[in-house]
């Protein structure tokens, strides 16, 4: 018998926003604790046994976060899959179902990447009865006992018991988001569980259910497959082949539709952290019932979650309000009001903004780099190149650039020349000029970049080599 844990983490979490931001979503935050969602959600996977490495499908703009978050969890996936389009969990899953297939017997353990789930023995007992019934040829999904009629959560009825002794269950039908009157009503019924996400089935007998209720899946995704390329530590899909896959979810392709599906009831305490009502539900509240997060000071506030990342937030006078502020936005809500925040995203976007894709700080596989001011023809950045960290060979054809060290040492090509630069040191980049930096050292090199020039955007770096195949 072989587990294959499957991490989907694809998602945006623009619910989370202004914290969560595509290019660095929910899953990848540090929402509680030392961890990111995606890392809590590969350590759990310790406490079950006969399990395997990993198999990680994310988007292709996040892949380096995710590589380096697994690397700093001492996790070491079996492969990080890159999706050079999005479309959903059903192809996700076809694509890691036609890689496990053989042996026959592997079992797909699919989880979301940015589910809370503390309790890491009850789950790896709830994967292992799951599996028991799955490798007899069933499509087992986790359920939820309901604390509340809650009304963004797919529900799942209860049919016939498969086991007594297990608790298991047939899945009668799956129900979709409902009103509260219909939400009370399950929960009243004691028939109703919430849809947690978490499924574990037989790759061939997942294949085979795909491939009769979906077969343009998974005739996309095994073009995909095969028509793809292994690049360092990951797998691109070949665009064109799996941009022809419908996009859709496992619940809507197949679990809704095959008669072959069973619910297992688990006991551990479980959130998808949906929106920033969640969070206030988990965190550790003051006497006043407030959860705050940074350096905030409250008075007379009740009920209410408040996040400072950067400065000090202060609050007076509130109930039941979330107040988040990071670098570069602020988001005041109504508790009961913050999960619309998707629509001020859905503004931002529209606007063509970018702080619905990016914060102030942008990773790189290198390092990072943060804003510190823009204006008219020029913009001041700080550049972090972790040790061993060398950005592409380039050249820029509308701004120059000046370099300053402020710590730890640079090495710079300039056209045919190549230098060493200490702190304290600078050095000028024409336009045009073919360049590339590098840390050389062991500790992180600190340096201030001044652009100056008619376009200053991302855009304009034309890559002519890069260890991190980005060149083209």
């Amino acid at each position: 018998m072989k587990i294959l844990p499957v991490i989907l983490s694809g998602g945006s979490g623009t619910r989370l926003w202004p914290v969560s931001r595509s290019d660095y979503p929910k899953q990848l935050q540090r929402f509680l604790g030392k961890f990111s969602f995606l890392q809590q959600t590969a350590r759990r996977l310790k406490a079950t046994e006969e399990i395997q490495s990993p198999l990680v499908i994310c988007a292709e703009n996040q892949r380096f976060l995710v590589a380096e978050q697994l690397r700093e969890a001492g996790i070491k996936p079996s492969a990080i899959v890159l999706e050079p389009v999005p479309r959903s969990t059903a192809p996700a899953l076809a694509v890691a179902a036609l890689r496990a297939k053989s042996p026959a017997d592997t079992v797909l353990l699919a989880m979301p990447a940015d589910h809370l789930i503390l309790d890491e023995d009850a789950f790896a007992d709830a994967v292992n009865k799951a599996v028991s019934f799955a490798l007899k040829g069933s499509l087992m999904t986790f359920g939820i006992k309901p604390t509340c009629p809650h009304t963004g959560f797919g529900y799942i009825e209860l049919g016939q018991a498969l086991a007594e002794a297990t608790g298991a269950f047939a899945a009668k039908q799956f129900k979709e988001k409902p009103d509260l009157a219909t939400a009370q009503a399950y929960v009243d019924s004691n028939n109703f569980l919430w849809n947690a996400g978490i499924f574990a089935f037989r790759a061939d007998i997942y294949l085979d259910e795909l491939g009769h209720y979906q077969p343009d899946i998974v005739t996309a995704c095994q073009n995909a497959l095969e028509r793809g390329k292994e690049d360092m530590d990951f797998l691109r899909l070949d665009k064109e082949a799996f941009g022809k896959s419908p996009d859709i979810s496992v619940d809507y392709a197949v679990m809704e539709k095959s008669r072959n599906v069973g619910v297992l009831p688990v006991s551990f305490a479980w959130s998808d952290v949906g929106g920033w009502s969640a969070l206030w539900e988990i965190g550790q509240k003051d006497e006043n019932g407030n959860v705050s997060e940074g350096d905030v000071i409250l008075k007379e506030t009740m009920h209410s979650y408040i996040r400072a990342d950067r400065r000090l937030v202060a609050a007076i006078g509130l109930k039941d309000i979330v107040v988040v502020d990071t670098a570069d936005a602020l988001l005041v809500a109504a508790k009961d009001k913050a999960d619309k925040v998707k629509e001020i995203v859905a503004h931002i976007k529209k606007e063509g903004r970018s702080e619905c894709k990016e914060h102030l700080e942008v990773w790189r596989p290198w390092g990072s780099y943060q804003r510190l001011s823009q204006g008219p023809r020029f913009q001041v950045k700080l550049i972090v190149v972790k040790p061993g960290g060398k950005l592409s060979l380039q050249k820029h054809h509308h701004r120059a650039e000046h370099w300053i060290v402020v710590s730890g040492t640079a090495k710079v090509q300039c056209g045919n020349e190549i230098k060493l630069l200490a702190p304290n040191e600078s050095t000028y980049i024409p336009l045009g000029a073919i360049h590339r930096l590098e840390n050389p050292g062991l500790v992180p090199l600190h340096l201030i970049e001044v652009q100056s020039g008619d376009y200053l955007g991302e855009d304009d770096i034309e890559r002519l080599e890069d260890i991190y195949s980005r060149a083209g």
